[in-house]
């Protein structure tokens, strides 16, 4: 391969990363569906459960900024020449829209946390406490609370997008689905 030549498929990292990244999500929405419908009479379990979609949450930005580190690394593979011009920018522009709302939707569930009246710590892995950003705001915290709810589920929708449109090539003859899961 030429130097600079993009890779020919996902490096092994990457891949693993990718599917750590996703199953983050998928783990850290569903749990969001559980502990919001939980009442005051279950409050141990829903912080529990509070405390595990904070730690997935932190898990996927960390994950995320990996990958991005790995993608200026070692790049990505060229979309197949069968993409049309169209679907290859779309390809494009998803990615980024993932890539930020991968970002976004964590930090903004932090600064939640870190604005909430109540002052719940969050304990990273259950054990680990880290320390607020800001001071207490009811304003603030139901304002980030809106976002971060809004943006959670576009990216919800999307990545599901996303994985459609993985599916749809792959039945097409496409690699692209393969690639990413086997290389």
């Amino acid at each position: 391969m030429p130097p600079n030549a993009p890779p020919i498929t996902w490096s092994a990292a990457q891949r693993r990363l990718h599917w750590l990244v996703a199953a983050g999500v998928v783990a850290a929405f569903a749990l969001s569906l559980i502990m919001t419908r939980l009442g005051d009479n279950q409050l141990l379990l829903k912080f529990f459960l509070y405390q595990i979609h904070k730690t997935l949450g932190l898990l996927v930005l960390a994950g995320t900024i990996a990958r991005l580190v790995l993608l200026i690394r070692h790049g990505r593979p060229l979309l197949p020449d069968s993409f049309t011009p169209l679907e290859k920018r779309a390809a494009h522009l998803g990615h980024g829209v993932l890539y930020v709302l991968l970002i976004v939707v964590p930090v903004l569930g932090y600064l939640t946390n870190s604005t909430s009246p109540s002052r719940i710590p969050v304990l990273f892995m259950l054990v680990i406490p880290l320390p607020n950003l800001t001071p207490p705001s009811q304003y603030w915290n139901d304002l980030l609370v809106t976002f971060h709810y809004f943006a959670a589920i576009t990216l919800v929708v999307i990545a599901s997008v996303h994985a459609l449109i993985a599916i749809v090539h792959h039945l097409r003859g496409q690699p692209i689905l393969r690639r990413m899961w086997s290389g």
